[in-house]
């Protein structure tokens, strides 16, 4: 067991656009890369750069079961999960990251 924080977590390009769905230690660094273009060529071919989705895990191992499990699922309920909490597909990378100026306050 590896108590290590976890994320599974999908990104894509616009609503409703190309999804990748990924697992990671580090959120922030991850979806930093992906904004950066670094990392796997499917990501950075189709500028798949805003986090949409995310679930936290206090166990890599159980992030990693839940990954596999979603990426068997259709794309519908994949959208469908999105949408359930992020209808409007915004950028939740943000909400990460907060900026120097909400720090402030």
């Amino acid at each position: 067991m590896n108590l290590e924080p976890s994320f599974v977590y999908m990104v894509t390009n616009r609503p409703r656009g190309t999804l990748y769905l990924g697992v990671t230690v580090d959120l922030v660094r991850r979806v930093s890369e992906h904004k950066q273009g670094l990392g796997r060529s499917f990501t950075a071919r189709y500028n798949l750069d805003k986090l949409v989705w995310f679930e936290a895990f206090g166990d890599i191992a159980i992030a990693i079961q839940r990954e596999t499990s979603l990426k068997r699922w259709s794309r519908q309920w994949k959208i469908e999960l999105i949408e359930k909490d992020n209808l409007s597909w915004r950028d939740l990378y943000e909400d990460l990251y907060p900026t120097s100026s909400s720090a402030e306050t």
